[in-house]
Order: structure tokens, then sequence, then C-alpha cells
């Protein structure tokens, strides 16, 4: 029991992290390329985890994990942030928030197919309403809507959930937070070459604003907020602790309203404590 309260611990403080990452990568590819943030925020993580790896004397991950650091670097390092940078310029950041609400399910599906986890079918149940919710409010929302950025998001929320699940059981053997410093370090000699290449011929053009979300995804969003999500998947459950990834598009919001001065509309409100009745009865039954 209190391992299972200290993962939902700190899965909440993982969520409440990421709540911040759409928002703050809206504002930075508002100055940046989305091919430059994607690998500069990887560099600068890594260099960070480089580090604390080396300041802590940590030992070098065992060669039968190698395949495993692999799907987390391509699915949380590279693959979601670059997806949802490119979506970024095709969608408003309150309308690809909304479909983190879909990630708890991709969640779930990994951790059944990587994990080895067996939900009890009213799990199902509760994360497909939960889910369906999340979908409706998107499918409702500004009008803002994009074929080309919707598919981004749909495959970003895949990638993003199969790095979630594999990380979540490597970390039962490295620990939470040396598995996102060993995937940085593994797409490191990717993300230099890339870096370069997209460098921006001027700085000029960048504004504050576009710094501070560089500054939030590279040091939270990519290191910080994977240290408390990894360990509370792995202490709770991977299937079960990931339904409180339901509550980050509200969380988003809110940011989104305080930060980008969004409206924050009456069906959030509404949609919020359906989709929290439906985290509480997922968790009940996972």
């Amino acid at each position: 029991m209190q391992s299972a309260g200290s993962g939902w611990g700190n899965g909440l403080l993982g969520v409440i992290v990421f709540s911040g990452s759409l928002p703050a990568t809206r504002v930075a590819v508002g100055g940046f390329s989305a091919l430059f943030l994607t690998s500069v925020r990887a560099v600068i993580a890594a260099l960070i985890a480089l580090a604390v790896l080396g300041l802590l004397r940590q030992a070098r991950p065992q060669r039968n994990d190698l395949a495993s650091l692999i799907i987390v670097a391509v699915g949380v390092v590279v693959g979601f942030p670059l997806l949802t940078a490119l979506a970024l310029q095709h969608i408003t950041s309150a309308h690809s928030i909304v479909f983190i609400g879909l990630l708890p399910l991709s969640t779930a599906i990994f951790a059944v197919l990587r994990g080895g986890e067996r939900p009890q079918l009213p799990f199902w149940l509760f994360a497909g309403l939960g889910s369906a919710t999340v979908a409706g409010f998107a499918l409702s929302g500004d009008g803002s809507v994009s074929l080309t950025g919707d598919l981004l998001m749909v495959a970003a929320i895949v990638l993003c959930g199969l790095g979630y699940a594999e990380g979540a059981a490597l970390s039962r053997r490295l620990g939470g937070w040396q598995v996102i410093s060993w995937a940085l370090l593994l797409a490191l000699p990717l993300m230099i070459p890339v870096a370069l290449l997209t460098w921006p011929p001027s700085w000029s053009g960048v504004g504050v604003p576009a710094w501070i979300g560089l500054a939030y995804v590279s040091i939270f969003s990519m290191f910080v907020g994977f240290i408390f999500w990894y360990r509370g998947l792995a202490l709770g459950g991977i299937a079960r602790v990931g339904q409180l990834q339901q509550l980050q598009p509200f969380f988003g919001l809110a940011l989104a309203g305080l930060l980008l001065h969004e409206p924050v509309a009456w069906s959030m409100i509404a949609a919020t404590m359906l989709v929290v009745a439906c985290v509480f009865f997922a968790r009940r039954y996972a």
C-alpha cells in the first residue's frame, strides 16, 4: 500500500510537470524550428543527465537493456517532442493538449504488450470512457481543427505510450531517472548533428518567451518530469498510474489559460469531473 501510494504521488508530480510541456512547446516553436527545438532540448537534457550520472557514479546498463533504451529514446526523446512540435504548427496548444488524455489508454495497451500487466475488464471500460470523454472534448473544441495536426498528435501519443511503458518496465531494474538519462545519452550522437544542421542563422528574432519555453521543455519536460513519472509507473503499476495522464489536459489547459490567455470553457470543468471519476475507478480495477 505504501509503495502504491508513493507511486501515485510520484506519478501525479510527473503529470503536473508534463502539463506545461505543450504550452511551452507552443511558445518555443514561435522562435525555433521544430527540428532544432527537438534536437537542442534533447542535447541540453542529455548534458544534464551526463553530469548527474557522472556525479553519482552510476554503472552502465547491461547490453540486454540496450533495445529497451532505444525504444524509450525513439518514443519520448525524439518521437513525441518532434511530432508535437510539428503538430503545434497546425493546431493551437489548447487543442493539442486535450489529445494527451488519450495517452493513458496508449500506455495501458503497451503495458500489456511490453510490461506483462493484465488489468481487469472494468479497467478498460473506465479507461475507454475517460479517453472518449477527452476525445469528445477535443473534437467539440475551438474549431481550429487540422487533420495534419491531429494525425501528428495521434502518432505522438502512440510513440509516447510505447516509450512510457517500456521505460517504466526498465526502471524497475535501473531506476526511473537512470532510464531517461541513458536514453538521452543514447540519442545524443544523433541529436547533436541535427541541432547543428538546423542551427538558426540569426538569433535576433527569438524572443524571451521562446527562450523560456526552450528552457522548460529541456530541463523539466525532458528530464525532471521523468524522474517522478517513471518512478511512479514502476511503483504503482504502469496501467494503473498511467491513468493519471487523463488529468494532464486539464492541468495544461489551465496553464494555457493563465500563460497564453486562452479561455476556459464550462465544458472543461464538466469533462474534468467525469475524467477524475474515470481515473478513480480505473485505479480501483487495474
